[in-house]
């Protein structure tokens, strides 16, 4: 059917009639681009041959829509004749055509076929004497060739080169700059020898001086594109070039600024893309930077000038206009050249910062006085970047910048993105600098600000409204004392916010802000503007009623009701609350969770003012809040409910709403094992305020949460619901008074008496109760506890036994003086119970340490002993007794340093592997995040326990290893001056050793065992903190070859870290990856390709899977960074992926994560 209408349509387009032809053809452009479309063999010459008439066709509109079709070699040897001798008139539409067909061309076979004849021809057309209009549309679609299609023609790279690059001289302007794109799209596919042949040619034309100057600025041209195309690999060629580049730029004549333009964007490009080789020449660039970014020969001016005689400078322009036009004058381009430079230089040296501040800052600041738009936005985004990553870095040159925002905002002359980027710098500047530094500019920065509010152009209006904001806060920093008289700026501030509040028609944008705006305002100068909030906060409640704007809204009556000012809500209060509590059923997200916080501040600030009824509302709706489905939105939940009945108590209906719509959601949340954190402490805050709110009884609140611990015909609760409703319980008998707790507590011990007690879950939960109470409350009047609880140490169950090890230790913790010496004793003489007794002591020990009320008593009982005790048993031959050991002296370590460490260093020259290893693994357990007095001495003596990881025996390097990844991720600063000796012998851990290996015969199969695995396992994982933490630190060049290449195909365990380290590298250090992401590439797809064994069970199916998975992330980590496409191995890997659909499918989804 569809060839039928062809064919109709075919005689249609050789009909006299002009429209005719054109409907014509234009039918058959849709029919061709129909899904189902195929040709049959009769039609396809005959279409073809009457497309390529219709190219001849007299109108225009005819010959123009036949492009698009038949995708067949003989059509594109008849279009490239056609470019090259036909006539004038037909040279762009078979250009068209011919773009097009490589745009359509999807196979690489067809591609091939197509490229045999058409590259020849056009390199040809390109380099003959043809005219320049048809060399430029040869080298334009020579490029498209190259960029898609370059290495589909490896053979023909080295005449394309000869030839391209002899066009760099040509004559013609025009063809000299398509020669530089078309060699910098042939460069990227390149091999590193034609690279550097490339490389060399253009050097050498440069280094003839004779040249013409605009010869000259093409080759400097070519040398930017070609860094930019090649990225990385063009590192070994800087030496050569960037010192050529400097010596053009400081050497060129005065009006040759393009020469110096294009001289710094190729070295800024050499900044950004070669990081690693550019270092040797970072001082030179930053001085050549610094030079021109001030250069401007035809203007000469002085600040005292330009500063009297601004008035009558603006009324002479004109006059002055007749003898010098700045049309003329190209020196900005240079100027903005080198802000661009420095720009580049902040974001990729950071350790050339310190020099920036001193050198850049103050030439920067006067290029404000600059009449070039296009170099002030520069200055201002240089600044910016300066500001970012050094935030106190200009408090000295307030004064000097403040007449540059100034002048950018007030200017008539003065283009919006220039206003923008003042606006955007200013704001920054504001948030980073202490509020002082600005008070005495305030009456010059004020109006201006103000002023962009009223800008036409809405993203100029909404970044004065975000600078107004930090103007609000910089003018009333705190509510005690001011040293600046604020009042006369809140009029004017507040009228121009009003004006963008109350308009309805603008961009939601600045909506937005308007709001965020006016909240701070009023919060901060609700005391002055008492007449002012009726009109105002009506609006604000308006905005909560559109979908647009109410999430804003809603945060904004947080800040408003946050204020120290208790402003006055009482016109507006009832419908804030009623439009608040119906947020709470809307499916968003945020808006529920911004509602929450914000409802919780105004309970605080406004509880009395809130009807009962409303109270009732808001419980049921943040009922069906708590689950844990979302324990964040959870926690914010129970804050709230929390917040109500302790702020209403008195409240009959609160309490009975609180218990029959929040307490049976919080009894199914108790059960979950993810409860954990913020939502566990949440929920004992409510357990406490509920106990104590009206007519709640606390035996039945007792009773519920014990029963919710019955295991259920599924099967036991986990271990984290057991321990959370322990908690609970205990948090609840303290809250209900010593009488109830006391009683309790007895309940409890009955339970753990009664021998005919089979019920082991009961008994275990028994425990776990009575060491939460006992960690809160001493219990040493309650006869004999401690022997009952040891009792349990006999049961035949294990997590009775652990759960009795826990609560004696918690029991401790309450009275140290009466248990501690009990705990001792034990462990002396039960040889039998020696593990739970060790865990009972680490409970006590790591409590102590946490909690700096106790450490006193830990003091003065029972160190030395405890100390005896634990290095006697230093080196059992029991892995779970040592490492709890090391657990003991690591958290004693943090009571008794000064004891400890010493006692601790002289263990590591022991001659029992055993003792040196315990020792590391104390030393892991002594890094906490929290500062203390063992930061000092740990800072001298850390490298005698990180040195360990040159021992002998490997589990001794590991635990040294463990240890260095702790303090890394804890407490960088003790590691950083140790790590360039630390990382050689850390990289080493990650190498396989032969030594290690080992074969077991097991008779029929021989077994291969890794006693390495574990440590390299760790060893990489080691290095993966290091890189969050001390990145400045790490050569990443270095290690990437040959450590992590090795440990890309090693074991699944090392695979999963170094995927890991390998995808944080690509978006962190992405330059050292690129330099060899060709050797990576092989590893990786040999991952990924990875079949697990047919008789495989499905555990190591899915860890195959995992790993694949793993590997994928990596991957998409690899192709983010810019310039990957360079490497032809990761593009055909990356090729390979898409054209395997399972894979493809495994790619996608692992993106979009």
């Amino acid at each position: 059917m569809a060839n039928m209408n062809i064919t109709t349509i075919l005689e249609k387009m050789t009909g006299k009639d002009k429209d005719y032809r054109y409907m014509a053809t234009s039918d058959l452009l849709s029919e061709l681009n129909k899904e189902g479309f195929k040709a049959d063999q009769d039609i396809e010459p005959k279409l073809t041959t009457t497309v390529l008439q219709q190219l001849e066709d007299a109108s225009g509109d005819v010959s123009g829509l036949a492009v698009g079709e038949d995708r067949v070699v003989e059509m594109t040897n008849i279009l490239c004749d056609k470019l090259l001798n036909g006539k004038d008139q037909h040279r762009d539409t078979a250009s068209i055509a011919l773009k097009t067909i490589i745009v359509e061309v999807t196979t690489t076979s067809l591609a091939e076929k197509i490229l045999v004849s058409l590259a020849p021809q056009l390199i040809k057309g390109a380099t003959a004497g043809k005219s320049a209009e048809v060399k430029c549309e040869c080298l334009d679609i020579l490029g498209d060739i190259l960029h898609r299609f370059g290495n589909l023609i490896t053979k023909d790279h080295d005449s394309m080169l000869t030839a391209l690059l002899s066009q760099l001289s040509s004559n013609q302007a025009s063809v000299r700059k398509k020669s530089i794109s078309c060699i910098a799209s042939l460069a990227a596919c390149l091999s590193d020898d034609l690279l550097a042949k490339a490389t060399f040619e253009v050097v050498q034309l440069l280094k003839n001086r004779s040249a013409k100057s605009e010869i000259a600025r093409t080759n400097i041209q070519m040398i930017g594109a070609l860094s930019r195309s090649v990225g990385y690999r063009f590192g070994p060629h800087l030496a050569e070039a960037v010192p050529l580049l400097i010596n053009y730029c400081t050497s060129a004549s005065e009006n040759d600024e393009e020469l110096r333009e294009y001289s710094l964007q190729a070295l800024e490009s050499f900044m950004l893309r070669c990081p690693r080789d550019i270092s040797p020449y970072c001082e030179g660039i930053l001085n050549l930077a610094l030079e021109y970014i001030s250069y401007d020969p035809n203007f000469t001016d002085s600040m005292e000038e330009d500063t009297d005689d601004e008035a009558q400078d603006e009324e002479d322009d004109d006059e002055s206009a007749n003898e010098y036009t700045d049309d003329e004058d190209a020196s900005w381009k240079v100027r903005r050249a080198s802000a661009k430079c420095l720009s580049a230089i902040i974001v990729s040296r950071p350790e050339m910062l310190s020099k920036m501040y001193l050198e850049a800052c103050p030439k920067l600041i006067e290029r404000f006085r600059e009449r070039e738009e296009n170099v002030k936005v520069g200055a201002f985004s240089v600044l910016k970047e300066l500001v970012v990553v050094l935030p106190d870095c200009l408090a000295d040159h307030i004064g000097s910048l403040v007449p540059g925002i100034e002048k950018a905002l007030n200017d008539k002359s003065s283009t919006s993105n220039l206003k923008i980027e003042a606006l955007v710098f200013t704001k920054l500047v504001m948030a980073s600098h202490s509020p002082a530094v600005f008070h005495p500019y305030i009456q010059a920065l004020s109006g201006p600000i103000l002023s962009a509010i009223g800008d036409r152009y809405y993203k100029v209006t909404a970044e004065a409204l975000r600078v107004c904001g930090e103007l609000v806060r910089v003018l009333r920093p705190n509510f005690e004392a001011h040293s600046l008289d604020y009042r006369p700026y809140i009029g004017p501030i507040y009228k121009a916010i009003l004006a963008r509040l109350a308009n309805q028609d603008q961009d939601q944008e600045v909506k937005e802000c308007a709001i965020s705006c006016m909240s701070l305002v009023v919060s901060t100068f609700g005391d002055g503007l008492q007449r002012e909030l009726p009109a105002c906060l009506p609006i604000l409640v308006d905005r909560m009623g559109n979908e647009i704007t109410r999430l804003t809204a809603v945060k904004a009556f947080a800040v408003i009701a946050k204020s120290p000012l208790r402003i006055d809500l009482s016109c507006v209060l009832d419908h804030v609350i009623s439009e608040l509590t119906a947020f709470l059923r809307k499916a968003n997200r945020a808006l529920r969770q911004a509602t929450l916080g914000t409802l919780n501040s105004l309970v605080v600030a406004y509880g009395g003012q809130i009807g009962s009824s409303s109270y009732e509302t808001i419980i049921a709706e943040l009922s069906t809040l708590i689950s844990d489905m979302d324990l964040h939105m959870t926690a914010l939940a129970l804050e709230l409910c929390c917040t109500i009945m302790v702020d209403r108590k008195s409240i009959q209906n609160v309490g009975l709403a609180v218990r029959y719509k929040v307490l049976p959601q919080a009894l199914i949340l108790i059960r979950s094992a993810l409860l954990q954190g913020q939502a566990l402490q949440a929920l004992q805050r409510f357990f406490a305020s509920l106990v104590q709110s009206a007519n709640t009884s606390f035996d039945a609140l007792l009773d519920s949460l014990i029963s919710t611990a019955k295991p259920s015909q599924s099967g036991g609760l986990a271990k984290q619901a057991l321990s959370s409703i322990a908690q609970c319980v205990a948090v609840l008998c303290l809250a209900a008074g010593d009488q109830k707790c006391a009683s309790t507590i007895e309940m409890l011990k009955g339970i753990l008496k009664d021998d005919s007690a089979t019920n082991s879950a009961k008994q275990h939960m028994a425990l776990l109760c009575l060491g939460e109470i006992g960690r809160r409350k001493d219990l040493s009047n309650h006869a004999q506890i401690e022997n009952i609880v040891i009792e349990s140490f006999q049961s035949p169950f294990e997590e009775i036994k652990s759960a009795a090890s826990y609560a004696l230790g918690n029991i401790a913790v309450g009275n140290l003086s009466k248990y501690l010496p009990f705990i001792l004793n034990q462990i002396d003489n039960q040889q039998k119970k020696q593990y739970l007794l060790l865990h009972s002591l680490k409970e006590v020990i790591a409590r102590q340490s946490v909690d700096h009320t106790g450490q006193s008593e830990l003091q003065d009982s029972n160190i030395e002993k405890i100390l005896a005790l634990l290095f006697n048993h230093c080196e059992s031959e029991e892995e779970g007794v040592r490492n709890v050991v090391a657990e003991c002296l690591g958290k004693i370590a943090l009571i008794e340093p000064r004891k400890l460490i010493p006692a601790l260093k002289e263990r590591t020259s022991s001659p029992a592997a055993n003792t040196r290893a315990t020792v590391a693994i104390a030393i892991k357990y002594s890094i906490v995040e929290r500062p203390g007095k063992i930061d000092e001495i740990m800072y001298s003596e850390i490298s005698t326990f990180l040195m360990l990881i040159k021992d002998s025996d490997r589990h001794v390097r590991r635990a040294a290893v463990l240890a260095l990844s702790t303090a890394a991720h804890n407490k960088p600063n003790l590691i950083k001056g140790l790590l360039p000796e630390l990382l050689p012998l850390l990289y080493d851990q990650t190498v396989v050793k032969q030594e290690l290996i080992r074969t077991v015969d097991l008779g029929p199969f021989k077994h291969v065992v890794d006693d390495g695995l574990e440590l390299r396992k760790a060893a990489f994982e080691c290095v993966d903190t290091l890189l969050d933490s001390c990145l400045d630190q790490v050569n990443p060049s270095s290690f990437i070859v040959p450590f992590l290449l090795s440990g890309l195909g090693d074991h699944y365990d090392v695979k999963m870290p170094c995927h890991l380290i390998l995808s944080k590298l690509a978006d962190k250090c992405p330059s050292a990856v690129l330099a060899v992401l060709d050797s990576l590439v092989d590893p990786i797809e040999k991952t990924i390709n990875h079949k697990p064994k047919g008789d495989a069970v499905k555990q190591e199916v899915d860890r195959n899977e995992d790993m694949i998975r793993s590997a994928l992330r990596a991957i998409a980590a690899l192709s983010r960074i810019s310039g990957n496409d360079y490497s032809m191995r990761f593009k055909n890997l990356m090729n390979k992926i898409m054209a395997s659909p399972p894979l493809a499918d495994k790619y996608n989804s692992v993106r979009s994560e």
